[in-house]
């Protein structure tokens, strides 16, 4: 017997046969005695056709607030609909939207933070022997508006509600059996794994992985909430993701998955002084644009100067260049070049604390397959690479190879 919070995504309950082969799954969980509250998101397709809707009412500037209005009715639909499906089957189950519960959040509509969670409601329909269905990705602020979580909300919504509800686990049930040490569709051997730290997820989500949500991951890590993922499809004890500990530690493989990103793009400005505030003149501005860069690195040139070169998302490449091009004589830079054919390739391991030589292997990897790396960045669990697009899928095997990660290797 166990207390759960599962939740399921818009491929899951995607079809009424979807949400009736759930409540199947739920029934037989509640039969063996768990106790559950279920999170779910909206139809698959249902949350992106109710945005286009928007968009037509408000061709420019859609409503924030309204929109919010709009996007809750997807995951009430399915609420009701898993509700009613589990209450044919005989299961005593109620559905709750995110301001019923009530998941308080601040005003900040379409990408709102949770601040609490009353759960006295849920807690005493769990004490009536039921199963309680919430909607994902919603709550509700001070003012009483209803509110969104923004991407990836639903898992952070079940998140927070094993949190509040000290839950044994969080089960994230999606069209994938777990994380694997890469993507499958890159390389045919990639396996998954059984268990992989937070720090290790929170790395992988940040560079490409598209499993779980960085945010959902931050959250587990902060409140301590083991989360597990599964698939809705076939049976598996899918991958749990937790804190290292001083036993599983000891056997932590060096590398524990590759990822990557082919959304990338890299922009140069070259022979501006090599003077304090050079950095922040550039970057500052690109700042206030919204635009988040990533890597960074600077060289020292000649004559006291230096080059400066980050990379930018792709969709924002040529906003970037643009921008700095026309500032480009303010800026005393010789010339401003960019790339956006890049793509970024990381290997991330908690196990690289405590050996040497890992980058080695990597840079080792990538010029036996004569692949030029050209931007190197690291931290304590993770080396990331920038090679051009048209290398990404071939490094990210001979990588997945160096390291032992497919299904009958081990790592050495």
């Amino acid at each position: 017997m166990a207390f759960l919070v599962k939740k399921y995504g818009g491929t899951s309950v995607g079809t009424v046969e979807r949400i009736q082969h759930v409540a199947k799954s739920l029934k037989e969980a509640h039969d063996a005695g768990d106790k559950l509250v279920v999170v779910v998101s909206a139809m698959s397709g249902e949350t992106n056709k109710l945005v286009s809707m928007a968009r037509e009412v408000q061709p420019a500037v859609v409503d924030v607030r309204e929109l919010d209005v709009l996007l809750s009715t997807g995951e009430q639909v399915t609420i009701a609909l898993l509700s009613m499906a589990l209450k044919e089957l005989g299961v005593d189950a109620c559905s709750y939207t995110g301001a019923q519960v009530k998941i308080l959040t601040d005003d900040s509509h379409s990408k709102a933070r949770i601040v609490s969670i009353d759960t006295k409601r849920i807690e005493a329909d769990l004490d009536q022997g039921r199963i309680v269905v919430v909607a994902g990705f919603q709550g509700v602020d001070e003012q009483g508006d209803i509110t969104t979580l923004g991407r990836g909300g639903s898992d952070t919504s079940a998140v927070a509600l094993a949190a509040a509800l000290k839950c044994d686990e969080c089960q994230i049930f999606t069209d994938v059996d777990g994380v694997y040490t890469t993507d499958p569709r890159v390389e045919s051997r990639a396996r998954r794994l059984d268990r992989i730290t937070f720090e290790e997820m929170l790395e992988m989500a940040s560079l490409g992985s598209k499993v779980l949500q960085i945010r959902a991951v931050e959250f587990a890590g902060k409140y301590n909430v083991p989360l597990r993922v599964l698939s809705s499809f076939k049976p598996g004890n899918g991958t749990l993701i937790t804190y290292d500990d001083e036993e599983n530690s000891m056997e932590q493989a060096l590398v524990s998955g590759i990822a990557f990103n082919r959304d990338e793009a890299q922009i140069t400005v070259t022979g501006v002084a090599d003077t304090p505030g050079t950095a922040f003149a550039i970057l500052g501005p690109i700042s206030e644009l919204n635009v988040e860069v990533d890597m960074i690195i600077q060289n020292i040139g000649a004559n006291d100067t230096t080059d400066f070169t980050f990379t930018v998302h792709r969709d924002e490449y040529q906003r970037v260049m643009d921008f700095l091009t026309s500032r480009q004589e303010q800026l005393g830079a010789a010339s401003i070049t960019g790339n956006d054919r890049i793509a970024k390739v990381s290997i991330v391991g908690v196990g690289m604390r405590s050996h040497a030589g890992i980058a080695s292997r990597m840079f080792k990897s990538l010029s036996e397959s004569s692949i030029n790396m050209r931007l190197i960045t690291t931290s304590e669990i993770k080396i990331s690479v920038v090679i051009d697009e048209k290398y990404l899928e071939l490094g990210v095997r001979a990588l997945h190879e160096e390291f032992g990660l497919a299904e009958s290797e081990v790592v050495a």
